[in-house]
């Protein structure tokens, strides 16, 4: 009877193991915010990875490799469809990237399983909180649908990312899908099942409970801390239009009007969106607006915020002219973010350090000049990356604006606090992808910035969320997908500590890398003492 059990399960995930496969896909895909529905159902995260890991545990361990790279291929395009309408180049790269990164991520999956067996499943884990860790780096990093992400509107449990980072929630919600799967196995196993089926789930639950009880206490903290400090208000404009698409002549006629509107409420700062203000400010403004109509724009522009005298803060251009060797000159361009005071004076000016790679940034011109050449005639265009970390000074407070999806490195925004900012000011365009599901993921993506650094945060998107967020994860306010409109955000702006995270950084999936050597090197051991070496 046991072995028809176990044969039973194994044989039907054999026989059926890639509609298996494309089940765990589809779940993960809807765990998050997607075309499935558009706030995700968190709660499917928490067995999403179940079917892949009875695959993994019952197909020929190298099948398992291509299972699991199918998996990663197929939720990677189903979460990240929206690619297609920026750039068809965008959703090509990622895709084949992300093919060698799941093949390489599997590889060392089956490795594990095969020196520990279905024992692996309580590995796996940290194995994918490493992995989440590792996509995140480096030029292709593309921290974008995180598995932890899916609790994004779970209050309670996402606090422990002031200590984690993200990562920990990842490690929690995988977790339960490794307990569940193991539990599966040893019940159609039938070896040890009460003992077995009984401390696994109990040691989960009270490590979930401590989460949660640790999110309590620190929501309340958060909630009287609040309440002493004194605010700071901004208004966030959300212009509804694609700045580089639109006449900037008649996107810049709905910034001033919707601007205007927000004067009644007397606010300290105002933002506008990535590039909200396309021409080049710094560049025409030392033009004859007589002969150029971008300068005259400018002109405009600058006039306006005069007379607004108030604190604004803008997505633009920004260039530099750089004196080479030969005594030519190169010029230098870059996706910034440029604050003036109110007597129109440029204060301040950042420029994206983190950009999108092969669509804003390609380091190999020189060495892969073709490659080069091809991006160039599919209308991409490619910046140079910015090389200060600024915090820009307010008289109430101090602030930091990363552009786009940069809000969504955990490393990089820790940065940003270790610099001084107190408060995180992301601007965005996501009018381009014309989907409200690429707007709410990058909205998800980047409000675990807010947690991991108990800093508050807002977001001045040309179209998508824009909104307030509070330190503990809670949006404040938001304005509507596709609307023109603003939103009043009174910030607090009391001194905060520097929380754990901000502090030690990404201390978990690096102690996992270490805790994951050893259980490798320990398993490989004794597999040779047993004389059991495949």
């Amino acid at each position: 009877v046991r072995a028809m059990a176990r044969l039973t399960l194994s044989g039907v995930i054999q026989a059926f193991a890639l509609p298996v496969t494309l089940v765990s896909s589809i779940l993960y895909t809807a765990s998050i915010p997607s075309f499935l529905k558009l706030e995700g159902i968190g709660i499917l995260a928490y067995f999403c990875l179940v079917p892949l890991l009875l695959v993994l545990v019952y197909t020929p361990k190298w099948w398992g490799l291509f299972y699991g790279t199918i998996f990663g291929v197929i939720q990677i395009m189903l979460t990240n469809h929206w690619l297609g309408t920026f750039s068809l180049v965008s959703l090509q790269l990622i895709t084949v990237v992300y093919l060698f990164l799941y093949a390489a991520f599997m590889t060392v999956v089956v490795g594990f399983f095969r020196r520990l067996g279905f024992r692996a499943l309580l590995v796996f884990p940290f194995l994918w909180t490493v992995f989440d860790y590792l996509r995140s780096l480096g030029f292709i990093g593309y921290p974008w649908g995180f598995l932890g992400v899916s609790q994004y509107r779970f209050l309670p449990l996402i606090q422990i990312a002031s200590v984690t980072g993200v990562w920990g929630i990842t490690l929690v919600v995988v977790l339960a899908n490794g307990v569940l799967a193991y539990m599966i196995t040893v019940a159609a196993d039938r070896r040890g099942i009460i003992r077995k089926l009984a401390v696994l789930p109990a040691l989960f639950v009270l490590l979930f409970s401590g989460v949660l009880a640790f999110g309590g206490i620190t929501i309340s903290a958060e909630k009287r801390r609040a309440g002493d400090a004194l605010p700071v208000r901004v208004a966030l404009v959300q212009q509804n239009a694609d700045p580089r698409k639109h006449d900037y002549s008649e996107t810049f006629g709905v910034l001033k009007r919707e601007t205007d509107k927000s004067m009644k409420f007397q606010p300290d700062l105002v933002v506008w969106s990535e590039t909200a203000f396309v021409p080049n400010i710094r560049r025409w403004s030392e033009m004859d607006p007589a002969r150029y109509p971008y300068a005259r724009l400018v002109d405009e522009f600058l006039d306006y915020q005069k007379q607004l005298n108030v604190w604004l803060l803008t997505g633009n251009d920004d260039y530099e002219l750089i004196e080479l060797d030969a005594g030519e000159t190169q010029r230098y361009e870059y996706n910034a973010a440029v604050l003036f005071d109110p007597a129109g004076e440029r204060v301040e000016t950042y420029r994206k350090m983190h950009l999108v790679p092969f669509t804003e940034y390609f380091p190999f011109k020189k060495t892969m000049p073709r490659l080069y050449e091809w991006l160039g005639s599919r209308d991409v265009y490619l910046w140079e990356p910015g090389t200060d970390r600024v915090v820009f000074e307010h008289p109430l407070v101090r602030f930091s604006t990363p552009i786009c999806f940069e809000d969504g490195f955990p490393s990089d925004i820790r940065a940003f606090v270790r610099a001084g900012a107190g408060l995180i000011i992301n601007i965005s365009n996501d009018y381009w992808s014309l989907t409200e599901v690429e707007a709410q993921q990058h909205f998800a993506n980047g409000l675990f910035r807010a947690i991991e650094n108990s800093r508050p945060m807002l977001r001045a998107s040309a179209s998508g969320v824009t909104c307030g967020i509070d330190a503990t994860g809670k949006v404040t306010g938001r304005l509507p997908f596709y609307e023109e409109g603003f939103l009043i955000a009174d910030v607090g702006t009391g001194t905060r500590k520097l929380s754990v995270y901000t502090r030690l950084g990404d201390w978990l999936p690096l102690l996992s890398i270490g805790l994951l050597a050893i259980i490798y090197v320990v398993a490989c051991i004794r597999k040779e003492k047993n004389g059991d070496i495949e």
